[in-house]
């Protein structure tokens, strides 16, 4: 509890300062709830509201990089350090989805909802009507494996509707996640669930204004990504080495080939916005198809244990009569002592003691029970969730088709015709594998049905017991179960994946109708009716994964690089970990006169960048913080001669250093200081402050093609001493660490002390308070 009784009003009301179990190495606040999400030193993620309460928590099993929320606060993304990113429902912290995007640690991630709605070229509200709703039930859910509770597999539950919310894009505004990893690499997803895009920065050329040259990065490591509020622009800090090459080789001065250093690239994302209509409908049918598909490999995945486990039961059985007609020294096959047993032949010793001892009614009711609910489940499976899913996904493979079409605006974002078509043909003829797969499935299953009948009626005559209320049997069926299912399994076969020699067999004649029906528009795959279930769903998603691979590789061609700003250079030893230089980006909305009077510069939101100078970065500069803006709008800007890129540098007082910064709101910034004038541990405080940065002297930064001069550097000679006696400042008495988590939305902050305790405090002041106070 706050002790500290003083004359005026402390800004910053302390809510409560809490002890905490383990150091926090990460934490962010929801968008729209009082909600806090925090990661622990042992990869551990913690919700807690507000007055602290925890709701969940939940280890990964390795190590967390990064987190942040999706825009309405329902989701969280949490980066890991094998390249994955995992989404997790705020309700309850179930896994929602698992995407392996990166080979690389993922340390930073972003995700952006666009600031506006869709409208069409005369500025009217735009709607895409996703018309499945109307024209199907809702989409089936991935099976679970009888028998099983929610959470005993990796299914998710029949009852839970989180699953299903993810890709429910169609109530949501278009939004993006931006993931970054320690080689380079950024990805794109549209909903956090469909991948649109990828770049390497290392691989990026990057143009040197007035310079006539292009320079690259090496040694590349990201440290944040931050996508623009208009989706237009995408800044990305990252540590690395630049090597210039000119259309001069002999200019070496655009070559700074061996410093390591601090720099932010502006890539161009404007596509993003310039058919964000078009990718937003591909995406939904994308990411919907993607869902389903995964409902169709899960039934078949559970299809396929459930008719393994039957088959294993029957064969476990009916295997020991193999050896009792070996043990008693007969040259005959099972098939042909129950044929022999059939034809009214004498009962062999071996069928006598495997009918009468080994199997006997209770056995061979087991069996036939065990075989036929295993059939009944699979159909069930078929009905309920496999074939629902695939009709969806023909209908909509057919609306991506039917988009494909309209060249003018759908190819531009690598929408094929050809592929789309392929693909759409291939969710065909898995419709009609399933229709195949039914019937024979029926099929097997009367046949052991009419088999098992027979069989408990033969025990029953040779344990001399009453067979009058029996089942029914066909002889006929008998014979045929005999001679072509009993070593044999059909269902199992079109179940499998894995392509043989062994293909289905299919008569001449019905190759020819299938041949003369592509003549009139059937499928052009005239081979697929050989092919069985699995394999043809193994083709089908083949298909899915070329056809979206285009746009894919479209919207990455079209994210280039437009400009890069070197801030620092920096020493290896500051260079190893992206926490050891406290840093953040954020967009704000413009309201400058300067930058609005030029209307060829004009932009909605001005980009912010706020940032620790390393000690040993400078010999001649130390213990600053330093302020960039507007380096987007010089990119936009046709004046050549205007720059509206500024900064400023901000030195700390002596016996202060940073620990930590965040932007806040309206060109607010907070810092988070720390004493260190003491020597005892535990006398050293720390201050939290908010300076209000559009009152800062900027200096303006003109363009440059020279590489050499760090633009840090260039503001020596304007460092601004910071004035804490005229900011809101707090003192904390405790040494602090990072990280500082600040809400701009909630108006709060969490700040973490060095000895294991979380302190909340609030930002805005109720002015009611302040007017009692004053």
């Amino acid at each position: 509890m706050e002790t500290d009784e003083t004359e005026h009003v402390l800004p910053f009301q302390l809510q409560f300062d809490k002890p905490i179990a383990s150091q926090v190495k990460i934490a962010e606040w929801n968008p729209e709830k009082d909600l806090l999400a925090m990661v622990t030193e042992d990869s551990k993620i913690l919700l807690h509201r507000f007055n602290w309460q925890r709701l969940w928590t939940i280890s990964p099993g390795r190590s967390i990089k990064s987190l942040c929320w999706r825009p309405d606060g329902k989701v969280i993304a949490v980066g890991l350090e094998d390249g994955t990113v995992l989404l997790h429902d705020v309700e309850n912290g179930k896994l929602l989805r698992s995407l392996k995007s990166h080979e690389a640690a993922v340390v930073s991630l972003n995700w952006v909802e666009d600031s506006q709605l869709i409208t069409d070229n005369n500025e009217n509200l735009s709607t895409y009507e996703d018309r499945t709703s109307r024209l199907f039930p809702p989409a089936p859910t991935v099976p679970r494996m009888p028998g099983l509770v929610s959470g005993d597999t990796g299914f998710i539950d029949d009852s839970e509707d989180s699953f299903t919310e993810l890709s429910n894009s169609s109530q949501q505004r278009f939004n993006i996640l931006c993931s970054g990893d320690k080689d380079g690499s950024i990805c794109f997803s549209i909903f956090g669930i469909f991948p649109i895009g990828k770049i390497n920065i290392h691989m990026l050329h990057i143009p040197l204004q007035d310079a006539g040259a292009l320079c690259h990065l090496l040694n590349a490591e990201i440290y944040k990504v931050a996508l623009s509020k208009d989706l237009c622009r995408l800044i990305v800090m990252c540590s690395g080495e630049l090597v210039g090459d000119g259309h001069d080789p002999r200019n070496r001065q655009i070559s700074v080939q061996g410093v390591h250093g601090m720099h932010s690239l502006v890539l161009d994302t404007s596509i993003f916005r310039k058919r964000k209509s078009e990718l937003h409908q591909v995406a939904q049918q994308a990411s919907n198809i993607w869902e389903l598909t995964e409902v169709i490999r899960a039934s078949l995945s559970v299809m396929s244990k459930q008719w393994s486990d039957a088959m294993h039961t029957f064969r476990e059985k009916f295997d020991s009569l193999s050896t009792l007609i070996i043990n008693h020294g007969l040259d005959s096959s099972p098939q042909e002592e129950f044929l022999s047993l059939l034809g009214g032949a004498r009962t062999s010793p071996p069928i006598h003691q495997f009918l009468v001892n080994s199997l006997g009614e209770v056995g061979a009711k087991r069996v036939s029970k065990a075989v036929s609910g295993a059939g009944s489940e699979l159909q069930l499976i078929v009905l309920d969730h496999l074939q629902p899913a695939a009709e969806i996904i023909g209908f909509r493979m057919g609306e991506l088709l039917g988009l494909s079409r309209w060249r003018a605006r759908f190819q531009s974002v690598g929408l094929d015709e050809k592929l789309m078509y392929e693909a759409t043909e291939k969710a065909g003829t898995l419709l009609v594998q399933v229709e195949r797969f039914m019937r024979v499935l029926s099929t097997v299953l009367q046949q052991i049905s009419n088999f098992f009948n027979w069989l408990i009626r033969c025990i029953k005559l040779l344990m001399s017991e009453p067979s009058d209320q029996l089942l029914p049997y066909n002889s006929e069926l008998v014979v045929i179960f005999l001679k072509f299912l009993y070593n044999q399994d059909p269902v199992k076969k079109l179940l499998e994946t894995s392509a043989n020699d062994d293909n289905i067999e299919i008569d001449s004649e019905l190759v020819e109708r299938v041949r003369e029906l592509a003549l009139f528009g059937g499928f052009s795959d005239c081979e697929f009716l050989r092919r069985t279930l699995g394999m043809e769903f193994q083709q089908m998603e083949s298909s899915f994964k070329e056809a979206f691979l285009m746009p894919f590789s479209t919207i990455s061609r079209k994210i280039l690089c437009e400009d890069l700003l070197s801030l620092f250079p920096l020493q290896s030893s500051s260079s190893c970990l992206s926490s050891s230089v406290p840093l953040s980006v954020s967009y704000y909305e413009d309201s400058s006169e300067a930058v609005s009077a030029d209307l060829s510069c004009q932009q909605k939101f001005i980009d912010y960048i706020s940032f620790k100078v390393p000690d040993d970065s400078f010999t001649d500069i130390a213990n600053c913080i330093g302020i960039a803006r507007g380096f987007i709008h010089d990119q936009s800007c046709s004046n050549e001669d205007y720059s509206s890129f500024e900064a400023v540098l901000i030195s700390i007082p002596d016996g202060s250093r940073c620990v930590d910064l965040s932007l806040y709101k309206d060109g607010q910034i907070v810092l988070l200081l720390n004493e260190t004038a003491s020597t005892s541990e535990s006398s050293v405080g720390s201050y939290m402050m908010i300076m209000q940065a559009d009152e800062l002297p900027f200096v303006s930064m003109p363009r440059s093609p020279c590489l050499i001069n760090w633009k840090v550097h260039q503001l020596k000679d304007y460092v601004v001493p910071l004035q804490m006696e005229n900011e809101k400042v707090r003192n904390i008495p405790h040494a602090v660490i990072p990280p500082l988590a600040v809400s701009a939305s909630r108006g709060v902050a969490c700040v973490f002390a060095a000895r294991k305790r979380a302190l909340v405090y609030i930002l805005e002041e109720d002015e009611d308070e302040a007017s009692d106070g004053e």
